[in-house]
């Protein structure tokens, strides 16, 4: 005997079909669903929006399955007052059954469903809170290599500002040393030879600075 909602209606029967039917789409909807959130992803997969709740991936699939089980749980609700209405009591205690189990059964699946979007967002938000907290991370170095980079300058600076001291102090002993000679009446062998170690010395300043440059400019390069 089949039982309709009256109105030339669906039988209840056919409804539990159209049901039945639904619920096994769902369960491989949920199931692709699982696969692509569990595949190897880009790092714009992990950051794209949630789209009707659904999962990253393929956001219509899991849309889909929320469709569906929509329409189970509206037909579960129409053969719910359908098989009270059953004057049998042995028919009506097998429906009852039937459609209890198919509610639990799509409940089940909705619940999976939303415990994997739960998930989803959670490691979405992780991932930002990953992001973030690398963006920090390479804002703080490159506030530190800027520090590094203006300390090594000033260093820089104060060496060949010291060097220059030194070359005019050594200018200055070098003067006063050949006045000095000049009055003692010295060999020009011997005001030769300090003026050749003059030449080395001032050489020697100027290696000094060159060497700093470079210093700075390879410190400056590795930095950048």
């Amino acid at each position: 005997m089949e039982y309709s909602g009256g109105g030339g209606g669906a039988t209840l029967s056919e409804m539990y079909q159209s049901a039945r039917r639904l619920l096994l789409s769902a369960r491989d909807g949920v199931a692709r669903v699982e696969r692509l959130a569990s595949a190897p992803t880009s790092s714009s997969y992990s950051s794209a929006p949630l789209v009707g709740g659904g999962a990253p991936g393929d956001p219509a699939v899991a849309e889909e399955v929320r469709r569906e089980v929509a329409q189970i749980q509206g037909l579960c609700a129409q053969m719910d007052r359908l098989w009270r209405s059953i004057p049998g009591k042995g028919q009506r205690d097998l429906w009852k059954r039937k459609v209890e189990q198919l509610s639990e059964e799509v409940d089940s699946l909705k619940e999976t469903l939303d415990r994997h979007t739960l998930r989803q967002q959670k490691r979405i938000l992780e991932a930002k809170e990953r992001a973030e907290l690398f963006e920090r991370a390479a804002m703080q170095s490159a506030r530190s290599s800027s520090r590094m980079l203006e300390e090594a300058y000033e260093t820089g600076v104060t060496i060949l500002h010291k060097y220059a001291e030194q070359r005019d102090r050594l200018k200055s002993a070098q003067r006063k040393a050949l006045d000095v000679l000049n009055t003692v009446g010295l060999s020009n062998s011997v005001l030769k030879l300090i003026e050749r170690r003059h030449r080395v010395d001032k050489w020697i300043a100027y290696a000094g600075m060159i060497i700093t440059i470079v210093v700075m400019i390879a410190f400056w390069r590795l930095m950048h």
